[in-house]
């Protein structure tokens, strides 16, 4: 039988609060009907796409971003493997995902977390929403390491920022891809949260030197700096979110008719 259509995958980059801009990336793909069939995150994108794929629709989730505040889930740890117990926010994961599994979600998800002994990248696409997320979203030094069925997990984005072979590994036929992140060559640094997000900066921009992001659109909404720990820029980043996806939005239309002109299209 003739497929009808691509199945898109939609590849949500780390980067801290600035993955807030992946909802507004995710209300402008609803607005002009393209199709979320797969998706895949690191670190906050692991987050935004848990909660995506547990059935909450973009606006939805930028009335939880507007509600998220450390106090509410940041449980402080006496610093010896993390600065953060990290209980607190897989429990509140745990509630935003409605208690899921990952392979009862909508639509097919990849988690995506780092062994800190192998440095591999682990791909979470069954088990606990929570769980996977919480590993995920585990920077180093901030967050005390997920221990997962006998491994050490941190950070997605170590291994993989941007996780669009993930997606494209899931079956999706195009994948379009969101890189959060954003190179500060002037930065405050002020605290350890500086010190830690300002090194992950620096690492991914040296990781996307030697890892092409494997993705047909790459989205990039951070074009100023915006604090990685700081949540006063919700409402900034989502609209940074959607103002570059409405820009992107005749490629990826484009895209998808070249696909269904093509063999692919065919029977």
């Amino acid at each position: 039988m003739k497929q009808q259509r691509p199945s898109i995958g939609l590849a949500l980059g780390a980067g801290g609060v600035r993955g807030y801009a992946h909802i507004g990336v995710l209300e402008k793909l609803q607005e002009n009907n393209i199709p979320v069939d797969i998706i895949a995150g690191s670190s906050m994108g692991a987050l935004v796409a848990a909660l995506y794929g547990a059935g909450h629709e973009p606006d939805t989730l930028e009335k939880f971003a507007r509600l998220f505040k450390r106090k509410y889930y940041l449980d402080f740890n006496v610093p010896k493997m993390g600065l953060v117990q990290g209980q607190r926010v897989k429990e509140l994961i745990y509630m935003l995902s409605k208690k899921m599994n990952i392979e009862d979600m909508r639509l097919p998800v990849g988690i995506v977390a780092t062994d800190l002994t192998s440095g591999e990248a682990i791909v979470f696409r069954d088990g606990c929403a929570a769980d996977a997320v919480r590993a995920s979203i585990s920077i180093p030094g901030i967050f005390v390491p997920e221990n997962y069925r006998g491994r050490m997990l941190v950070d997605g984005g170590v291994a993989d920022r941007v996780p669009a072979s993930t997606a494209r590994s899931m079956g999706a036929d195009l994948t379009i891809a969101v890189d959060v992140s954003f190179y500060n060559k002037e930065p405050v640094i002020g605290s350890i949260y500086d010190v830690i997000m300002q090194s992950m900066d620096i690492m991914g921009k040296q990781l996307i030197k030697y890892k092409e992001v494997d993705a047909d659109v790459l989205i990039k909404p951070i074009s100023s700096y915006y604090n990685a720990v700081v949540f006063e820029n919700v409402d900034k980043l989502i609209e940074a979110g959607r103002e570059t996806a409405e820009s992107y939005i005749p490629e990826i239309l484009k895209m998808i008719n070249e696909w269904k002109e093509t063999e692919h299209g065919k029977e």
